[in-house]
């Protein structure tokens, strides 16, 4: 989340990233522009596509992305997703 605020910062957007388990995503996933989850509970991603029943989207972060933290990869995904 580090690097994804801070490449986000090196652009010139704003943004608000948390990271929240499952059971906190139903309390806000009415006010978020997209869910991304990490690749260790993709298992979950029809819970939270149903959640958001089509509303924003949901994709699982890149395995590679993840591992490597590479915020700013996983960063521009999520804005070209939501753009």
């Amino acid at each position: 989340m580090k690097k994804m605020k801070a490449h986000a910062k090196d652009i010139g957007e704003e943004i608000d990233i948390e990271a929240l388990s499952i059971s906190e995503a139903s309390d806000k996933i009415a006010h978020v522009d997209i869910v991304m989850l990490g690749p260790q509970v993709r298992y979950q991603e029809k819970q939270i596509k149903e959640m958001a029943d089509g509303r924003i989207p949901v994709t699982v972060i890149d395995m590679m992305d993840y591992g490597k933290m590479d915020g700013a990869a996983v960063l521009t995904k999520a804005l070209a997703t939501i753009h």
